[in-house]
């Protein structure tokens, strides 16, 4: 008898490792398995030999929890593989055809697996809003990028853009300059202490400060739903810069009407995924007005699924041939 087959999606980012099988009739669909740690980042980028460690006992565990079977195809996300991919590019298609006999692997950044699980292989833009932010669009032929620059240089609207808008405004009303919230100042002494002149000290040393500032986003958020006008400004100015990066990354054939009767061809379908979107209408809201500005000829489709849900997705389709999203080098 043929050995079941079965494929494997990889999720790596800046919380983890998370990890699921996508399993044909016959076999026992296991439960995705999480690591709490991170790859590491060494001289060479992201650390294959890391990740292999990592993600050989939890697929052994999946296989032999699904009933057995073989992978016939891997997908991975990573955060950073454009430009620290290197390492997984030159090792991990070898070792996972080694270890486990899969001999097509996909590589990928995970904005590309968040796209293809929310929109699947279709043509349009993803914004993925979490700790930072970036929009993926593609027609098929090409992918369209807009921002994921990090804290620094972009992100603008993200989780960590949000956090440091608000700790901004609450530094102001500490001062007694213009621009100030006396809620966003009371949120950030309640967060992290008292005097705010100690807030330098112990923010800019930390490695973590994109998840530290994004962790004040929710105060945002709340201020916000408390009617605090300045709040409520930071998440106008945010969806903004969301639809900016949304308008920014559709496909350039988008809003170009199609010819077949009852059929909008060329309208760009945007889908929203990450953890930014449970601050709820306070930034919705603003932001659906936004879209609309920005992309009257965009339709607002639910995501179907997340980055793991992706990775699976493009394994699914790399086994059997059927892989339509487009192949860029990096």
């Amino acid at each position: 008898m043929t050995e079941p087959s079965a494929v494997l999606g990889v999720d790596s980012g800046g919380s983890g490792l998370r990890v699921a099988l996508g399993v044909a009739d016959g076999l026992r669909r296991p439960a995705p398995r999480t690591s709490d740690e991170p790859v590491r980042t060494g001289p060479r980028g992201i650390d294959a030999e890391h990740m292999l460690a990592q993600l050989t006992p939890m697929v052994r565990e999946l296989l032999a929890e699904a009933g057995g079977g073989r992978l016939t195809a891997v997908a991975v996300g990573a955060a950073g593989m454009g430009t620290l991919g290197d390492d997984l590019r030159e090792r991990l298609p070898s070792a996972l055809a080694e270890l486990f006999g899969a001999h097509r692997v996909a590589l990928a950044a995970d904005a590309v697996t968040a796209y293809a699980g929310a929109l699947g292989q279709r043509p349009g833009a993803v914004v993925a809003a979490g700790t930072g932010l970036v929009a993926l669009g593609t027609d098929l032929t090409a992918w369209r990028r807009a921002d994921g620059w990090g804290h620094l240089l972009g992100d603008c609207g993200g989780g960590a853009w949000i956090g440091r808008a608000g700790l901004e405004a609450a530094m102001r009303a500490f001062d007694g300059r213009l621009g100030g919230s006396a809620a966003l100042r009371a949120r950030a002494e309640d967060r992290f202490g008292s005097p705010l002149s100690d807030l330098p000290g112990l923010l800019y040393p930390r490695t973590d400060r994109p998840a530290v500032l994004a962790g004040f986003a929710p105060d945002v958020g709340r201020c916000a739903a408390d009617g605090d006008p300045v709040a409520a400004r930071i998440l106008r100015e945010a969806a903004a810069h969301i639809a900016d990066a949304a308008a920014a990354a559709c496909p350039a054939a988008a809003g170009h009407a199609g010819d077949r009767e009852g059929e909008d061809e060329g309208a760009c379908e945007v889908a929203l995924t990450g953890g930014l979107l449970k601050l709820g209408d306070v930034l919705l809201d603003p932001l659906e007005a936004e879209l609309t500005e920005r992309l009257p000829y965009a339709r607002r489709v639910p995501a179907a699924g997340g980055p793991l849900d992706g990775a699976v997705r493009i394994a699914v389709d790399l086994a059997a041939g059927t892989l339509k999203l487009p192949h860029d080098p990096r």
